[in-house]
């Protein structure tokens, strides 16, 4: 039987794995339902007006000492990623684009042995590297467009994430949940907005397909994924946040296969399971070493 407080990890790795598995959604979004070619201006309308919202909501401000850390965390979690990720996602298949995040659990697993001189078990590193190899397996198809610039873009987003989830827990700053999160929103909204307005071309007029999109990344992309990603660094150890980031390709490609008919062969299916059991595995063995 399993103890009250495996239970409460479990759960809390439930609720967490969301976060991701909404992120996989925003490639077939993003090609489907937004105005193209404006990664800067779609990042920067999907994190602003959901980190007003909490902060309107907490009205809850930093302390002085704080703020330095919070900008740094916002570039990391928000300005940075965001403005990578839709990079990637306008120039790259959904399934590859998230793909490259795998490296994001091996990448915590070497901030935490260089700061800290904790070398990884065994069995989770192997487990990081197996959700690489699975990973690499969903890369073998006729159909796969390597652009180098959306495939940089997909790689640096892994690295910044990565730090950005072992920074978060490493301050622990003062701030509650829902601040921390609308902090960070509002913080990398600003970073993007430049970015936005000189780089990318003027909004045409949108219709209600992508208002309703809009909506739907800054909603449940930035409010609700972010305030359960947070929430989940805060209660399980780091690595295994990072592994469940897996979560986002997996889901990219089970909607491209879904409602776009991208194909998803015997190799990709076995890479698929080969994600799951390497992301479970990650999960149990960090909750056994708590």
């Amino acid at each position: 039987m399993p103890t009250t407080s495996t239970t409460f990890r479990w759960q809390d790795i439930i609720f967490t794995a969301i976060a991701p598995m909404i992120w996989g959604s925003t490639y077939i979004i993003t090609s489907e339902f937004l105005p193209s070619d404006r990664p800067f201006t779609s990042a920067f309308i999907r994190v602003l007006p959901a980190g007003i919202l909490l902060i309107l909501f907490t009205r809850e401000f930093p302390s002085r000492q704080n703020w330095w850390h919070l900008f740094i965390l916002a570039a990391l979690n928000i300005g940075i990623f965001q403005a990578l990720l839709f990079i990637a996602a306008y120039r790259l298949p959904g399934g590859l684009a998230a793909v490259l995040g795998s490296i994001q659990p091996l990448i915590v697993m070497i901030l935490i042995w260089v700061a800290h001189g904790y070398s990884p078990k065994k069995i989770t590193l192997c487990s990081a590297i197996v959700g690489v190899f699975g990973m690499a397996l969903l890369l073998l198809s006729p159909q796969t467009i390597f652009e180098p610039i959306g495939i940089a873009a997909a790689l640096l987003g892994a690295i910044c994430m990565a730090a950005g989830v072992w920074f978060t827990q490493y301050w622990q700053l003062n701030l509650s949940l829902l601040s921390l999160t609308g902090w960070q929103l509002i913080i990398g909204g600003l970073m993007l907005c430049p970015l936005a307005w000189l780089i990318d071309s003027p909004l045409p007029i949108l219709g209600f397909k992508e208002w309703s999109a809009y909506s739907y990344l800054s909603f449940a992309g930035a409010l609700i994924a972010y305030v359960l990603w947070f929430r989940g660094i805060s209660q399980l150890p780091t690595v295994a946040v990072a592994s469940l980031g897996l979560l986002s390709p997996l889901t990219a490609i089970v909607l491209g296969w879904i409602f776009l008919s991208q194909s998803l062969t015997g190799t990709a299916l076995l890479g698929l399971i080969i994600v799951l059991i390497s992301v479970f595995l990650v999960q149990w063995t960090t909750i056994r070493q708590q």
